[in-house]
């Protein structure tokens, strides 16, 4: 690392006393670069084993990495915490301006303790830190409400972030969100509800450093090239065009879409909730994230009409992605593209991950066509595919958890089938909701082995593309090491944080330049040797907690509707999933 590089400087900060304590802890950064690398190790030193994830003594690590503020599409804080959605690690990333105002406010890393007696929201302004009251801020809805209070109270120069929860994370839900910069998210895994254990409901950070660089010749010449591959890669401009949202209809196609808690893999509704379709009808606006010239941040401009009064409307402006069309769209049924945008609406306003909340309605959905759920346990919601009110509805009770009911689909599609059955067709890997790719054994292989239980992990359902598009066996021997292959890899661009949309364009050669004008050394084997570590740490830590992958559940639904393909066979899934356990089982911790 460079002189005056901020880096290695990781900030403490006690909520229970409300201290903190900036060290300099170059040893982590030289050891695993930042990003994930550093957080999993930080994680390991601040969080028992036996901790409760929603009790103090679990910390919250926010780490980014020696490429943010410098080079493009590097633009991603990740956190890491002991997640209470599945009782081991949890990891979210997020986009915006958070990895930026980290670095600019001299850190690293961001570790948070204990626990705030009162609602508090933190200030982080370079070397001070400010904890202030936000007893009038607990309870609001709306993330852009509280986003503008904090900007109002808190005003002043330098590149902010402000990150924030809703009622879902003070609920305690355990899969609640942390929004940032307003439409962008720490979704998965529950680390919103670990900010409302603290009660803290706010964090934000301002910075205002500058960055040192080894040779601005060399700098310039490295920054040029990634910003020429990023703003001419014919996929980079289909995310600029149509963002993620391109994927609906492509695997609408290939009968990869789950559909009606995948009852199907196939919706008669995808035409309407496409990328076109969104792009066409109601696209108000593109954003980027901090450092980024892609823009594959889409914004629907929704008009609804006053109730009482003609000709009066409010327009929203709802951000949208192919995540949020397939667990709020074709997995419920919903083909009304006005229905799925307030519905995406009424998630974001409570602060919950769009895809644990459509998987667990979806599981609702059919155990009330089955009986399994009565509309007394649904406080009288009478879900139905297709019916947008009726989710709206669900959604704000999971919040207010009325019934036992709702209390269990707060915990997860686990938690509620195993108090009131459906297990066959409750749709969770690991412990955290399937994401929306049908595509064959890799994908859900990808999503019971990869560490946060994730299709970004390891692709798995990439895998199923290609081998379908080459004409290789759809399950062999090889399976396992692609997805490992791959994870390891994601590793270390998790700990850089580059975009994994990037991936394609930071390759070794690459990031080993990149990381030169850093003033780092690193060649192609150092790297892959820092992936395979982060990703064994990440295993161990999930052991530590009590995470057996040989007795994860497979739900039978899975291989009961076809794939693109063919049908998947469990004795070939359960057989790949003892031979991940055997392989992990002996890495060393």
């Amino acid at each position: 690392m460079l002189p005056g590089d901020p880096l290695a400087r990781v900030l403490t900060i006690d909520l229970s006393a409300q201290r903190f304590e900036i060290a300099e802890r170059r040893d982590l950064f030289e050891e695993s670069l930042g990003g994930a690398g550093v957080a999993v190790r930080i994680l390991e030193e601040e969080c028992p084993r036996d901790a409760d994830p929603l009790g103090p003594e679990n910390p919250i690590v926010f780490a980014v990495g020696p490429l943010v503020g410098l080079f493009p599409l590097a633009s991603k804080t990740v956190a890491m915490f002991k997640s209470p959605h599945t009782g081991n690690l949890g990891e979210s990333h997020a986009g915006g301006r958070s990895a930026t105002s980290i670095r600019l406010a001299g850190y690293g890393a961001i570790v948070i303790r204990g626990a705030s007696p009162s609602p508090t929201y933190l200030v982080i302004d370079g070397d001070r830190v400010h904890f202030r009251d936000a007893s009038a801020l607990w309870g609001l809805q709306s993330s852009a409400t509280v986003g503008r209070v904090l900007r109002e109270r808190e005003a002043g120069s330098g590149h902010r972030s402000i990150l924030r929860i809703g009622p879902a994370g003070e609920r305690r839900v355990s899969y609640a969100g942390v929004i940032t910069e307003t439409y962008r998210h720490f979704g998965r895994l529950g680390l919103g509800a670990v900010f409302g254990s603290k009660r803290l409901k706010a964090i934000v950070i301002v910075g205002r450093r500058s960055l040192p660089v080894a040779d601005p010749v060399s700098y310039r010449r490295v920054y040029d090239a990634l910003y020429e591959a990023a703003t001419a890669s014919p996929m980079m401009r289909k995310y600029h065009d149509l963002g993620t949202p391109m994927n609906v209809l492509p695997l609408n196609e290939l009968g990869a879409l789950p559909t009606r808690n995948l009852c199907e893999a196939r919706f008669d509704g995808a035409a309407a909730i496409s990328g076109e379709a969104l792009a066409e009808g109601f696209l108000g606006r593109r954003l980027a994230c901090s450092h980024c010239p892609v823009a594959c941040i889409h914004l629907a401009a929704l008009r609804t009409p006053h109730p009482k009064e003609p000709y009066f409307y409010k327009t929203s402006m709802l951000a949208y992605d192919y995540e949020l069309i397939y667990a709020l769209g074709s997995m419920l049924g919903m083909g009304d593209p006005t229905s799925l945008l307030l519905l995406m609406d009424e998630a974001e306003a409570q602060g919950l991950d769009a895809i644990s909340t459509g998987v667990s309605l979806a599981w609702a959905t059919e155990a009330r066509e089955r009986g399994l759920v009565s509309d007394q346990d649904l406080d009288g919601v009478r879900l139905a595919w297709g019916d947008g009110v009726a989710y709206r509805d669900a959604v704000r009770r999971i919040v207010s958890q009325p019934t036992d009911l709702y209390r269990a689909l707060a915990r997860g599609v686990d938690a509620a089938a195993a108090a009131y059955g459906g297990e066959d067709f409750a749709l969770a890997f690991g412990g955290n909701e399937m994401a929306g790719y049908h595509t064959g054994p890799a994908g859900y292989l990808g999503f019971l082995v990869g560490a946060r239980h994730s299709h970004l992990d390891n692709a798995g359902y990439a895998i199923d593309q290609k081998r379908l598009a080459t004409g290789l066996p759809a399950a062999d021997d090889a399976i396992i090491d692609e997805i490992v292959a791959e994870e390891e890899w994601r590793q270390v661009l998790a700990s850089l944080v580059v975009c994994f949309f990037a991936r394609g364009l930071y390759t070794p050669d690459v990031t080993r330049d990149a990381l030169a004008c850093a003033g780092i050394e690193a060649n192609e084997a150092r790297l892959r040797e820092i992936g395979t570590e982060t990703l064994q740490r990440k295993w161990a830590f999930k052991r530590h907690c009590g995470f057996d992958p040989a007795s994860l559940r497979l739900p039978e639904r899975i291989f009961e509707t076809p794939s693109p393909s063919g049908t998947i066979d469990r004795s070939v899934v359960e057989a790949h999933l003892r031979q991940f356990a055997e392989r992990t089982t002996a890495t060393p911790p």
